[in-house]
């Protein structure tokens, strides 16, 4: 059998030479085939969004199972030694499949039908578009030696490991089946099985012409009680389009009637089928879509049998795959207008990984900063200095997106871009960071939707730790991770006294004032004349776009800047308080409070425009710190006269209580706190206790036992993690004292105080070494 033809540099040899295959056996000592538990990046570059797909393909290290780019290959090889080092040089590249006729017929047959990603019914994310053709070479550094594959003169050991990383699924594709595992999960209701049913004071006709909601008129998203047989219309949308809240609105008045639960759940008439229809749960412990497994038996109650029903709307679910297909954002970009794509260096995108447009939202604006520019600059440095797992490495992983979007290679025609990516081009897909960022949490470790708000927080935490652990390696002149934070202050006053507090914060949350809306009238006409159009009021016009109210970004700030009450501070009521800038961050992230709390303590989102001017003049809202001649609050513990024994505190928290606090976002720890400290007299009071107690450095910690007395503790573990993270012991004793021993706040404090970390620890030392 003839060998295949050996690539040397760009000269082509006939056969393997005995020089070769003497370098190729010294290299073999080293290797080994891939294990089940071995992760292998044989899909993916560890320093860039090199792919087989790539121009010049990926290059996987056959030691460590690491892939790499062509121009990250001598860095890769140095890291190994003086010794050769082989590698397997995977190309791919995608020819479109042509269509065949019972590919036509059948493109309606595979329209989603279930809201998931992925699987049968979702929506399809990898179609069977494209025939994959592939080549593999056994590749060997520093000589740049290419022996196509497959071989019969490489050595047995050589091709049996080659085998096993080509077969080898990813660690990057493992994750990626999770994202394609996502749908919308439906759970059955817990008031299911025993709901009440009350005595069948009338029967629902199959004529869906008589079917009316019994509070509007309403004549279409009608939805059946299935406890009393209320036909009410369905919820109101923010732009008036929806229904009149009839069956919501009932259900609250049946909570007042049969409390505590009421009659939580009702069917869509119109959805109802021999198979099923659209059941709802308006509980405010599950408000959501469920399943009812013994619907048959409650419709027939109200005399519908589901063996005879038509379906004659659209259910919930068909409705959600509809607005998702058809999805605009016109209110974000410039509808209407001609526009031509832009592709280069800056202007690169990133694609979906499956519910990951949280991520790409924060990433995006981070690599718009000059200050993570500098991950670019500093990325030679990183990925040469990278330890065994780059793919581990929150800085190397971070440089390499932002050469990703900052550079051209992955622009459309760029030196890395897939020449056979169709539809993909001008972008690339950060699977190793979404991954690394992930590790350990357990929302941003699924494939689930999540906060964008949230995911910057964690972000900046995860970041800052690398930046610490790292100082050797990435010493830039700002810390990117630092470049959001400041200092709010926040200023109490009652009957002429003021108290001072400081809050550290990486971004400025503003309310958004409804009722400053710059076009309420408007907004309220729209209102009316899309209820009208709802009754069927011939007058009221045709369907329009929804009027959405416009409030100005200055009418934000001015809410946030004013004074709010506060039921009780330190014993004393009547006090307000008020919120400045103590300090200013080099970068302001701004957040628009769209979600609200609604008066059943349901979240709302606000649908609202709030134009954001090119500018802001911020200084009106700097604060001034103590005034002098300003009497100060009296702390509770000096209260000039005795005041009389109280009641025996409670020893368990009101339930109700912590939960309202803890859906606010404060620790289960602090609202149980809060709520003993308020002897669980109301969910305001034990916030306005929060407030007033949010720095105190046990604020978080565990309740004691009744009785027990403090016990010293022994810190020792928690200062190895802090000194781990390169801080000394003497400080992370002091951060440790500072928070109560709570070693995730110590490495907070730490943190925000870099620029004064001396006398910041001096202050808590020597606090404990003042004379009383």
């Amino acid at each position: 059998e003839r060998s295949p033809d050996v690539t040397l540099g760009h000269r082509t040899m006939s056969q393997l030479s005995e020089e070769t295959l003497a370098l190729m056996r010294t290299a073999m000592k080293r290797i080994r085939p891939v294990g089940a538990y071995d992760k292998a990046h044989n899909d993916e570059c560890i320093y860039s969004f090199d792919t087989p797909f790539s121009p010049s393909g990926l290059y996987v290290n056959m030691r460590t199972f690491n892939g790499v780019g062509e121009a990250y290959l001598k860095v890769d090889a140095e890291k190994e030694g003086a010794d050769p080092v082989l590698y397997l040089h995977l190309r791919e590249k995608r020819v479109p499949k042509q269509p065949t006729d019972e590919a036509k017929i059948g493109a309606s047959e595979t329209a989603p039908t279930r809201m998931a990603i992925g699987g049968e019914g979702g929506f399809k994310v990898d179609e069977d578009k494209y025939d994959i053709v592939k080549e593999q070479a056994i590749f060997l550094m520093p000589n740049r030696i290419s022996v196509p594959l497959p071989c019969a003169d490489i050595p047995e050991l050589i091709s049996e490991a080659a085998r096993a990383l080509i077969s080898k699924t990813s660690v990057l594709a493992e994750e990626k089946a999770a994202a394609i595992a996502w749908e919308a999960h439906v759970a059955e209701s817990k008031y299911a099985r025993d709901l009440v049913q009350l005595p069948a004071h009338k029967q629902i006709s199959p004529d869906s012409s008589t079917w009316v909601c019994e509070v509007s008129g309403m004549r279409e998203n009608l939805w059946l009680n299935l406890s009393d047989g209320h036909i009410g219309s369905g919820r109101r949308h923010y732009d008036g389009s929806g229904g009149a809240n009839g069956a919501l609105d009932h259900y609250k008045e049946t909570k007042k009637h049969f409390p505590p639960h009421g009659f939580p759940l009702v069917v869509k008439l119109g959805t109802i089928t021999p198979h099923g229809a659209d059941v709802y749960s308006y509980a405010e412990d599950e408000d959501t879509e469920v399943i009812d497994p013994k619907l048959a038996e409650h419709l027939s109650h109200w005399g519908i049998n589901m063996m005879k029903m038509e379906k004659t709307e659209k259910s919930m679910n068909e409705m959600n795959i509809e607005a998702n297909e058809k999805l605009e954002l016109d209110t974000i970009t410039e509808a209407g207008s001609d526009l031509e794509p832009i592709s280069g260096a800056g202007f690169i995108g990133m694609r979906n990984l499956g519910n990951s447009c949280y991520m790409n939202s924060v990433m995006q604006v981070f690599f718009t900063l000059p200050e993570f520019a500098q991950l670019r600059e500093s990325a030679p440095s990183l990925f040469g200095s990278a330890g065994s797992e780059p793919a581990d490495d929150v800085l190397v992983q971070m440089a390499k997106l932002a050469n990703g979007l900052l550079g051209a290679r992955y622009a459309v025609g760029g030196d890395g871009a897939d020449p056979s990516d169709f539809g993909d081009a001008g972008s690339v897909r950060p699977r190793m960071l979404k991954q690394l960022l992930g590790k350990g949490h357990p929302e941003f470790s699924s494939a689930r939707q999540q906060d964008a708000l949230e995911y910057y927080q964690h972000v900046l935490q995860v970041l800052q730790r690398a930046e610490c652990a790292a100082s050797a390696r990435f010493a830039p002149t700002v810390p990117p991770s630092r470049i959001f934070g400041f200092t709010q202050e926040l200023r109490i006053s009652v009957d002429g006294m003021c108290a001072y507090q400081a809050a550290e914060a990486q971004w400025l949350s503003l309310p958004i004032p409804l009722e400053q809306a710059a076009n309420a009238a408007e907004v309220a006409a729209y209102e009316e004349r899309a209820k009208r159009q709802k009754l069927g009021d011939k007058e009221a016009g045709k369907e329009e776009e929804p009027v959405v109210p416009l409030v100005s970004f200055e009418a934000c700030l001015s809410k946030s800047a004013a004074a709010e009450p506060l039921e009780v501070f330190r014993g004393m009521r009547g006090a307000t308080r008020t919120t400045r800038f103590k300090t200013f961050p080099r970068t302001l992230v701004v957040h628009m409070q769209r979600y609200y709390q609604d008066t059943d303590w349901s979240a709302k989102k606000l649908s609202v425009r709030v134009p954001v001017p090119e500018t802001l003049d911020l200084s009106a809202l700097r604060g001034s710190g103590p005034q002098e001649g300003e009497p100060p609050i009296p702390e509770e513990a000096a209260a000039a006269a005795p005041a009389p024994a109280p009641a025996p505190a409670p020893t368990e928290p009101e339930e109700a209580i912590v939960m309202q606090l803890m859906s606010m976002g404060f620790s289960e720890n602090g609202s149980k706190r809060a709520a003993i400290a308020v002897n669980n007299s109301s969910a305001e009071s034990a916030m306005e206790w929060v407030f007033a107690h949010l720095e105190d450095p046990d604020f978080n910690d565990p309740l004691p036992e009744p009785g027990a007395a403090p016990a010293a503790e022994d810190n020792s573990e928690q200062v190895a993690m802090l000194t781990a993270m390169g801080f000394s012991a003497e400080q992370a004793g002091a951060a440790l004292k500072a928070t109560g021993t709570n070693v995730e706040r110590a490495a907070d404090w730490l943190f925000s105080h870099m620029d004064d970390m001396e006398a910041a620890v001096a202050s808590v030392l020597n606090k404990d070494q003042a004379p009383a």
